[in-house]
């Protein structure tokens, strides 16, 4: 494994990268956000391109990432993440939702625990699923940083689109490693 640190606006960001692409990246105190291993090597190589669009986005310019991913977790986190990607910047998803489009409509606790598994913060969407009554249920990087996330995009999406056309089309299920 290797990683880099990033600083952004909601702080540094751990970035973690295997062989086949952008395994991780973690807020600080994240609830399940990993330690940094011996084993691991700092690298910033695997990084450049991730760090450009990160700063993008957190500088109103993406709305979309271009990364190949590879998260690792069970074929239910898996679909869950696969299904958060595809909920647009701007706009907020409930568990329920969430559920009802992967078609579990009553897995909605199941869900909320993937979702709070994924460990792709920011580029998988994690932050757009909202309480069925609007409210900011649990975010692992902080409802701070949620909070601070859906009033920046809420900021963003109110002007035009600026995403390259050549964004990359969502990273398919399948392509998705599971353990």
């Amino acid at each position: 494994m290797r990683y880099a640190r990033h600083e952004t606006p909601i702080g540094s960001l751990l970035l973690l990268a295997g062989e086949e692409g952008l395994a991780g990246i973690y807020t600080e105190q994240h609830k399940r956000g990993p330690e940094v291993q011996p084993s691991w090597r700092k690298d910033e190589g695997p990084f450049v391109e991730v760090r450009r669009q990160l700063d993008e986005y957190f500088h109103g310019g993406r709305t979309r990432f271009e990364l190949t991913l590879a998260p690792i977790g069970t074929p239910f986190q898996v679909r869950v993440w696969d299904a958060l990607a595809r909920i647009a910047f701007g706009e907020t998803w409930s568990y329920g939702r969430l559920a009802t489009e992967i078609g579990q409509p009553s897995a909605s606790r199941a869900v909320g625990a993937a979702n709070g598994r994924n460990p792709l913060a920011i580029v998988v969407p994690c932050h757009r699923v909202i309480g069925s009554d609007g409210s900011l249920t649990g975010y692992a990087g902080g409802e701070d940083r949620k909070r601070w996330l859906l009033a920046h995009e809420a900021q963003e999406g109110s002007g035009p689109d600026r995403v390259s056309p050549r964004h990359a089309a969502r990273q398919p299920a399948d392509r998705l490693r599971t353990r």
